[in-house]
C-alpha cells in the first residue's frame, strides 16, 4: 500500500520533484524559524505588537509554497493579489518594527523559493548583526536614546482629555514631542518619542496616567 502511494506521488505531473519541494520548504520553515526567534529576542519581550509573529511559522512555508507555484505558470501569477487578497489584520500593527520583520519573513520566503539561498543568508545575517548593534548601544548613542510611546484613548472621550494629557506627559517624561496620531475605529492613537531614563517606574506612570483619565478607555504601549 505505502509503495503504491509513492509511486502515484512520482507519477503526478509535477514541474517541481517531490524531493526538491520538500528540501526548499525544510529550508523556508528553518528561515521563519530565525526570523520568529531574533522577533521573540530583539521585539518580542520588550514591546507590545499586535501578535504578527505567531504566523510566522506557518506563513514562512506557505508563501515560499505559493511562489512556488506561481513561478511555474504564467496564469497562476495573476492570481496572486487575489490569493492574497482575502488577508485582513483585525488587530492593527501597532509598531513599525514587526513591519520590518514581516518584510524580512517575506523577502526570505521568496528568497528561498526562487534558489537565492546565498541571498537569504546574507540578508539574515546582516539584519541579526544591525539589531544585535542597536540592540547592545541602546542605552549608549544618543541615536538610540529616544524612546516610543504609543497611547490609544476612545475617540468620545478624547476632546476632554487631550489637554490632561499633554501636561501629564510634559511633566513625567523628558523631551516628549508628538510623532504622528491616527484615528481607527473610533480609537484615537496617539505616537510620543520621549527620552529613555534608567530605571524609570512605568508601573507608577501607566497607574497615575489610568486614574487621570478615569471612566476613559486608555492603552499604553512603550517602546
Amino acid at each position: 500500500m505505502f509503495e503504491k502511494i509513492i509511486e502515484f506521488i512520482k507519477g503526478l505531473q509535477t514541474p517541481i520533484a517531490p524531493e526538491e519541494a520538500i528540501v526548499v520548504l525544510l529550508f523556508s520553515l528553518i528561515a521563519s524559524i530565525i526570523v520568529y526567534l531574533m522577533y521573540q529576542f530583539f521585539y518580542g519581550s520588550r514591546y507590545i505588537g499586535a501578535g504578527v509573529h505567531r504566523t510566522f511559522i506557518i506563513g514562512g512555508p506557505a508563501i515560499t509554497a505559493l511562489f512556488l507555484g506561481i513561478q511555474v505558470s504564467i496564469p497562476l501569477s495573476l492570481g496572486l493579489l487575489g490569493a492574497l487578497s482575502f488577508v485582513r489584520f483585525r488587530t492593527p500593527v501597532k509598531d513599525p518594527a514587526e513591519i520590518g520583520f514581516i518584510l524580512l519573513l517575506i523577502a526570505s520566503s521568496i528568497g528561498i523559493a526562487t534558489n537565492n539561498y546565498l541571498l537569504t543568508g546574507i540578508l539574515i545575517v546582516l539584519v541579526f548583526l544591525c539589531l544585535g548593534i542597536q540592540w547592545l548601544t541602546r542605552n549608549r548613542l544618543t541615536l538610540f536614546g529616544r524612546g516610543n510611546l504609543m497611547i490609544s484613548v476612545d475617540q468620545p472621550s478624547f476632546p476632554d482629555l487631550e489637554g490632561k494629557l499633554t501636561a501629564f506627559l510634559r511633566e513625567r517624561l523628558r523631551g516628549v514631542r508628538l510623532e504622528s496620531m491616527s484615528v481607527l475605529e473610533d480609537r484615537v492613537s496617539l505616537n510620543y518619542l520621549y527620552r529613555r531614563r534608567t530605571g524609570f517606574d512605568w508601573t507608577a506612570f501607566t497607574n497615575d496616567l489610568i486614574q487621570l483619565a478615569g471612566p476613559a478607555k486608555v492603552e499604553v504601549f512603550v517602546g
